[in-house]
């Protein structure tokens, strides 16, 4: 039998199987141990883009060195003891403290991504919707995470503090691990969120008070009066029995091979094509399933699109089939021909001049988005100014757009009907 090797682990059958990747036993030649090896597609990531999420990955995988954040034997099955479902709780917000005082939100904290170890010691897992922090940057805006996870600031697309989020996670998995099932569960999305922003959830009569209590905290839909984690740890309920971390020894952090592998000019030319850079480093953002739930009030998709009157004076879109670049340079020639400065930045741009009466400042933020590979979809926010002057903006602005404002096929057929009535007239 051919005994297969990387570096000094020998590999050996598949224990799990992802999308682009497979993960492997392996053991260390040198010291016995055996460990989980993910083995990645590096050509699939390439192809699909996904070299600076997986470069993510691995840098707070290799950051975050702590004895609760690794990935061995998976968990949960059913309900635990007050006693157990406190010890995991326990080593949960020690590893999750650990993380945020690196810099790095989980965002994805789950049953799912919490494993043991054969010791029977708790290992955060999966670190790919992971947040490592950025300089200036104090809220985060991407929508991700499991569902029934996910604290409502979150879904409210107005920017998030991702160890506040993460504390919520925390809750809901106590609740969880105490319980056996979820405190906010439901088929219907729309519902579902409904009851996750009102925090609306009972526990069962077998929960302790302290439990009970500290869950309540916890799960608070306001991120400013949410319980911190220097609290969780001082509540008297969280105190007992506990055992704090032993903290493995400080190792210098070295990412020059990560860098190594996936920072190619090869791979640079790949992910960006042949085309030039213009003001921007990357693609326009992606709506993800959470933003168009959200931007559409439930799963009406016909809101997306179709503002309501009051909602007009401060925010608009428009949808368009053509490419980002061209809808971004168009957009910047019209408002340069009304009169306007602009400001462009990764495909965000900002439009800003004089008031109609000349009186005022008026200020607009427009942000191209993915909403599908053929599809790009505009959005348009008032920053500055009077919503008479926006809609009457948004008007003239769109009305030189036409070449590349997309309508569905009937709303077109609609406007030459009408176009052609009253040419009769």
């Amino acid at each position: 039998m051919v005994v297969r090797k990387v570096g000094k682990y020998e590999i050996g059958r598949t224990i799990g199987e992802g999308t682009f990747a497979k993960v492997k036993f392996a053991q260390n030649t040198e010291t016995g141990e055996s460990v989980a090896m993910k083995v990645l597609d590096r050509s699939t990531i390439i192809k699909h883009k996904m070299v600076d999420q997986i470069k993510r990955e691995i840098s707070i995988m290799k950051l975050v060195r702590h004895p609760y954040v690794v990935r061995l034997h998976e968990v949960h099955n059913g309900r635990f003891s007050e006693a157990e479902a406190r010890r995991y709780f326990q080593q949960l917000i020690d590893g999750v403290e650990f993380c945020h005082s690196k810099g790095v939100y989980h965002r994805d904290l789950k049953p799912e991504n919490l494993l043991l170890d054969s010791q029977g010691n708790l290992k955060i897992s999966d670190f790919g919707l992971s947040a490592l922090p950025e300089q200036g940057v104090s809220l985060l805006r991407t929508t991700c995470g499991t569902p029934n996870y996910v604290a409502p600031e979150v879904l409210s697309h107005k920017g998030y503090d991702g160890a506040v989020a993460d504390v919520w996670s925390c809750g809901v998995i106590l609740y969880v691990l105490m319980a056996g099932y979820l405190p906010f569960d439901e088929l219907d999305l729309t519902t579902l969120y409904s009851k996750i922003e009102r925090a609306e959830f009972s526990c069962p009569s077998w929960f302790p008070m302290g439990a009970k209590s500290l869950i309540h905290r916890i799960l608070d839909p306001n991120p400013q009066t949410r319980i911190t984690i220097e609290q969780i740890r001082s509540d008297e309920w969280f105190k007992k029995s506990y055992v704090p971390a032993r903290l493995l020894e400080y190792e210098d952090i070295n990412l020059d091979d990560v860098n190594a592998v996936f920072d190619d000019p090869e791979i640079d030319k790949e992910e960006r094509g042949d085309e030039p850079s213009r003001n921007e480093n990357m693609g326009p953002l992606n709506l993800n399933a959470f933003d168009l739930i959200i931007l559409s009030q439930g799963l009406n998709l016909a809101t997306l699109f179709d503002r309501g009157k009051d909602t007009m004076k401060h925010q608009t879109r428009f949808v368009s089939r053509k490419p980002a670049r061209v809808v971004l340079s168009s957009m910047e020639v019209v408002a340069q021909s009304m009169g306007y400065k602009t400001h462009i930045r990764n495909y965000k741009m900002r439009v800003e001049g004089l008031s109609a009466n000349k009186t005022s400042h008026f200020s607009v933020i427009l942000e191209v988005f993915e909403v599908a590979p053929t599809f790009l979809m505009v959005d348009i926010q008032k920053a500055a100014g009077d919503a008479g002057d926006y809609l009457k903006f948004y008007k003239t602005f769109c009305s030189n757009l036409d070449d590349i404002i997309w309508k569905p096929p009937n709303e077109s057929s609609k406007s030459r009907i009408t176009k052609s009535k009253s040419k009769r007239r």
